[in-house]
């Protein structure tokens, strides 16, 4: 278990030089002037040009991308074009934001995707043909779809919880569980339904294997061997389904992010990308990039904990 989470580690710095590099050449095809951008469409070439200097702008691109990663090194991302503050800063305070909306919908789609998914092995015809529909549904609507709907039922209809914005824990629990209550179903609707079919298959597979049989057989109730015997074998498998989707549900988190009014990564990159703010931009795939290490890494210690042998093959 150690091992693998010690290259989980060492391969995270490769990672992030790779994803910092890309994103920063990347931006070089973004159509637009950052220094335009903020001068203003009646700014004077004089000022554009030193405004452009002031950024480092009129610099070759392999020069800006060295002195952002020296000081990257030592935890300064850059100031904002567009607010000149610290892209740091900013991003530190946003990051609880969106760890709040991943973690919630990745547990919340473990806990119902594994419910489901031992009823549906357990069920008849009718109720697997019922969970593949379902699967379906959750690979094909978008999640931004599935939130519009939770907003009209939710709000427009009952007025039961927020449509937009975002109560911080330390504020009202209260209020930082109704805030997250909308955004956290519609990102986990899709993840859910992968999970729950996945599940089944690996239920399915577990509860026809000898073992169970003679577990059955020595009297053992079948809510242990549900819980406590065929649990454990599954866990591996399905942990290892929400690790493969991690990157998938953080780029839904942007558009969900945008939806509800979060003040998180996501909205901080979609404003940041409209105005060709470069240094936000980057720091986004940083914390973007550290999320995903960081949560696979937990992912692989649990996997670790509930079997030891399938981390160490």
């Amino acid at each position: 278990m150690w091992r693998t989470s010690g290259m989980r580690i060492v391969q995270a710095v490769p990672l992030l030089l790779f994803v910092s590099a890309l994103t920063f050449f990347l931006q070089l095809f973004i159509p637009g002037d950052a220094a335009r951008s903020i001068g203003g469409l009646t700014a004077s070439p004089q000022s554009i040009a030193a405004l452009r200097h002031r950024l480092h702008l009129d610099q070759p691109v392999w020069e800006r991308y060295w002195a952002w990663l020296r000081d990257a090194v030592h935890g300064d991302l850059g100031r904002s074009i567009s607010s000149n503050e610290s892209v740091a800063g900013t991003l530190t305070t946003r990051v609880g934001v969106t760890l709040s909306l991943v973690i919630a919908t990745t547990l919340l789609a473990l806990v119902i995707g594994v419910v489901l998914g031992m009823v549906s092995a357990r069920g008849g015809r009718t109720t697997r043909l019922a969970a593949d529909t379902a699967s379906i549904a959750g690979m094909t609507i978008p999640a931004f779809w599935v939130g519009l709907l939770g907003i009209w039922i939710f709000n427009t209809q009952f007025g039961l919880l927020p449509a937009n914005g975002y109560v911080f824990f330390e504020a009202s629990a209260g209020g930082w569980v109704r805030s997250l209550l909308l955004p956290v179903a519609a990102l986990a609707f899709a993840l859910v339904t992968v999970i729950a079919k996945q599940a089944r298959e690996q239920f399915a597979d577990v509860l026809g294997r000898d073992f169970v049989r003679n577990l059955r057989a020595n009297g053992v109730s079948e809510r242990s061997i549900l819980f406590k015997h065929s649990m454990r074998h599954i866990s591996v498998t399905v942990l290892t389904v929400a690790g493969n989707h991690l990157i998938g549900l953080l780029g839904s988190a942007v558009v969900i992010e945008e939806l509800f009014g979060l003040p998180g990564l996501g909205s901080a990159a979609v404003t940041a990308a409209s105005s060709g703010d470069i240094p936000v931009i980057q720091g986004v795939a940083v914390y973007f990039t550290l999320i995903v290490v960081g949560l696979n890494l937990l992912l692989d210690l649990a996997i670790g904990w509930l079997n030891p042998q399938a981390v160490d093959a």
